[in-house]
């Protein structure tokens, strides 16, 4: 607190060091959200040195954005000079308007949606008001869906497919490197079924969910299995491999006070194991989540599960002079999507661990 002697002048620096202060303990955080370059303009902003800020913002803003404008130019360059069967490459302009009209797409069915159900309660008032309660109908809209409905389908797709493996590769991982017969006995297994392509588990997926699930919830369709199950069992491997080396690693001093103290084996577990292998942890589940959105593409173009594989399936099959450029905007969603599911995974273990590996 600044006392009533202190100058207008000290009373400023004092200030500007506790904003300084406030953006240094805030860095660490927009770092693993990928928003960096907000550090040295909130810094600039604050009073601090211009020039050792602005040669920050270089590294972290300007040659980035270099990089991002000269891949625009040479795409808008080279683009109209390759021809193939549904004409000339679409530049960033023909991306962008496309772009434009999913969106403008998606709009048109939220007001589709929106009028069906108003339709509906209508229907149902009058019902109720004629004394015919036991015919009133709830309806879901059963319209095509749109882009972005396609984007949080397939969203949700993966959050599932990561969700079991995490819940499967995790205990294995540190049952694994707990236990070197557990290591020895799985360690084949990882090694066979780690390179499998998820275009070989999907046809045994599909036989096997279509056996096993057969009545089918509406708000989870067997597609939306398929493709979740898929996502699993190709994304296990970096979280289950990473655990069991994180578990491994842990200092042997330190278990060694655990058998000291008699503690039971829960405990040693949630008090020792967990904390020290958290950061190999968080490493395996941002490669697992990488890998998952990575296959869960290609799972969605076979099992038809609506989202964006089976939009960028259905452009292609499409044939129309604008399905390359919707293409290519669905390739834009697929790498920001992925993007900011990394950055959110390494939030989360900045969050958790006290160590991050960047």
């Amino acid at each position: 607190m600044a006392s009533i002697s202190d100058t207008p002048e000290q009373y400023k620096a004092l200030k500007k060091e506790k904003i300084l202060s406030a953006i240094n303990k805030s860095s660490g955080w927009l770092n693993a959200l990928g928003f960096s370059w907000l550090v040295p303009l909130m810094k600039i902003a604050a009073g601090g040195n211009s020039k050792e800020q602005l040669s920050t913002l270089r590294s972290t803003l300007f040659i980035p954005l270099l990089g991002i404008s000269l891949f625009l130019f040479l795409w808008g360059g080279l683009a109209p000079k390759v021809e193939t069967s549904l004409g000339t490459i679409p530049g960033p302009a023909q991306v962008f308007e496309q772009a434009q009209n999913l969106w403008a797409d998606h709009l048109r069915t939220r007001e589709k949606a929106a009028a069906f159900y108003q339709r509906q309660d209508q229907r149902n008032a009058k019902l109720i008001a004629a004394g015919n309660a036991d015919k009133v109908k709830h309806r879901t809209f059963t319209g095509k869906q749109s882009y972005i409905d396609q984007i949080f389908t397939s969203l949700g797709t993966v959050a599932l497919g990561f969700v079991i493996a995490t819940i499967i590769a995790v205990p294995l991982g540190i049952a694994s490197g707990l236990s070197k017969g557990v290591n020895g006995a799985i360690s084949p297994l990882i090694q066979i079924f780690k390179p499998v392509s998820p275009l070989a588990w999907l046809p045994i997926v599909t036989m096997i969910v279509s056996a096993l699930y057969v009545d089918a919830y509406d708000w989870l369709p067997k597609s939306m299995v398929v493709s979740a199950v898929t996502v699993t069992l190709c994304s296990l491997w970096p979280t289950l491999i990473n655990t069991s080396l994180g578990v491994a690693s842990i200092d042997e001093d330190l278990m060694n006070v655990g058998k000291v103290l008699r503690l039971p084996t829960r405990q040693i577990v949630t008090k020792l194991v967990l904390p020290s292998s958290l950061p190999l942890i968080f490493t395996g589940l941002r490669l697992s989540l990488g890998v998952g959105w990575m296959v869960l593409i290609a799972a969605e173009m076979l099992a038809q599960n609506p989202g964006l594989g089976k939009f960028v399936w259905d452009e292609f099959q499409n044939g129309s002079s604008q399905s390359l450029a919707k293409i290519m905007v669905a390739v834009l969603t697929i790498g920001l999507i992925g993007f900011m599911l990394d950055r959110l995974m390494h939030a989360l273990q900045q969050a958790f661990t006290f160590t991050s590996n960047r």
